[in-house]
């Protein structure tokens, strides 16, 4: 069935979707081989309280935010190819640093490290896909490279847990294979995207570096503090539920890959036909509709008491996620111009740099002052003020006529 989907829609995209849609499997089977476990890791190595460890992943968001911020207009100058590379290859070196790292310090480098190049494959890949894909279809080509993505996180939890278990040192070395086999067919067989024609100069003179026209689009402005606030909540739950899992219900490694791969194989499985049903309604209620599921799934591991139950939270987050990222993706790249959107994903992927500067560590800091559960109640907060905001701007579109279209209609 997923095969038969993906030669469904061969020749509906040109060879350079295809390319990453590769790429991703293989990136993505490498390194979620690692990121469920690097919590658990981490306190084991340090033997800190889950607040200092989590402080970790905030240095590693600060970092990824500058980042964000400096590398939206080198994409809408330099072109997107470089940034892409140089994200993957910097990222893969950092996977492999952590086999070495023992003390606070180290782990700290490392981290902004991974925080400072992280970002610029996706700014440079959401950009690249907008440059080559028409309005009208990028929601379908965006749930496709999810599709990729997903098919090699299907694999890689679930053989990370069980490798992880008996060596951390050959999950880490795998996950920085598959980021630096990535970067090398990017660089061999990707072409540039950017767009000819794109007065991108002039925009380099504008205050702020032309971010200031972006700041100024409110529809973009309003659409991330909301987006931002789920991502904290999901954050929280992807960041610290192996941890919480192991050290209060005794689920290990081995056990909990199978979660995050029930994660991936719903959006391999699923992804496609979701979108096709999504994209016929009004984007903001669809958006305030995947919020409002990440609220529940997260929430509802603090009623949880083992295995089942977590497994059973990850699917209810899982069909928000179905719901809410293609389409929060289209919206963002259907808002901006041509010659601007490095810079709109730049901001745009400050989302989850924001998020994660937020969520792990607020999770830490609520776990260990109000008891574990404390977390979950707080992760399922933010999903709730999410969903009200999507909501408050979906009505406030209704009210203006033509004005919130349906993420598959051009111009949307």
């Amino acid at each position: 069935m997923i095969w038969s989907r993906v030669r469904s829609t061969w020749g509906q995209f040109p060879a350079q979707v295809w390319l990453f849609f590769a790429g991703m499997i293989i990136s993505r089977m490498g390194a979620s081989m690692t990121w469920p476990f690097l919590v658990v890791y981490m306190v084991e190595q340090l033997e800190l309280p889950l607040a200092s460890v989590t402080s970790l992943v905030t240095i590693n968001s600060a970092t990824g935010l500058l980042a964000a911020l400096v590398v939206g207009p080198i994409a809408d100058r330099a072109g997107r190819k470089g940034v892409m590379v140089n994200s993957l290859l910097f990222t893969g070196l950092g996977f492999l640093g952590l086999i070495w790292a023992r003390d606070y310090w180290h782990f700290a480098l490392l981290m902004a490290v991974r925080g400072a190049f992280g970002p610029l494959y996706e700014v440079g890949s959401n950009a690249m896909l907008a440059d080559l894909i028409p309005p009208g279809r990028r929601d379908e080509a965006y749930a496709l490279l999810r599709l990729g993505s997903n098919l090699g996180i299907a694999v890689g939890p679930a053989l990370g847990g069980i490798i992880a278990s008996r060596s951390y040192a050959t999950t880490f070395a795998l996950a920085a294979a598959g980021m630096v086999i990535f970067g090398l067919l990017i660089l061999l067989f990707a072409r540039e995207t950017l767009p000819q024609a794109s007065p991108t100069k002039s925009r380099a003179r504008e205050p702020l570096g032309g971010y200031l026209a972006v700041i100024r689009d409110t529809r973009f402005v309003l659409v991330t503090g909301a987006f931002t606030l789920v991502m904290v909540s999901t954050t929280i739950l992807w960041l610290l539920q192996a941890v919480y899992a192991k050290q209060q219900y005794g689920v290990t490694e081995s056990q909990y890959g199978f979660i995050p791969m029930t994660n991936a194989l719903m959006v391999v499985l699923f992804q496609m036909g979701v979108t096709r049903r999504t994209r016929r309604y009004p984007a903001l209620w669809m958006m305030a509709l995947g919020a409002l599921l990440y609220a529940l799934g997260v929430g509802s591991v603090a009623l949880g008491a083992g295995f089942w139950a977590f497994w059973a939270s990850m699917v209810v987050l899982t069909v928000g996620e179905l719901i809410l990222m293609p389409t929060a993706s289209t919206y963002i790249a259907n808002l901006a111009p041509a010659d601007m959107r490095g810079r709109y994903m730049g901001l745009y992927s400050l989302t989850w740099y924001l998020a994660s500067a937020v969520g792990p560590v607020s999770g830490g800091v609520l776990s260990d002052t109000l008891g574990p559960r404390a977390m979950w109640y707080g992760g399922g907060m933010f999903g709730l003020a999410s969903t009200l905001g999507f909501a408050v701007l979906a009505v406030r579109a209704g009210r203006r006529p033509g004005s919130e279209l349906a993420v598959g209609a051009p111009g949307s």
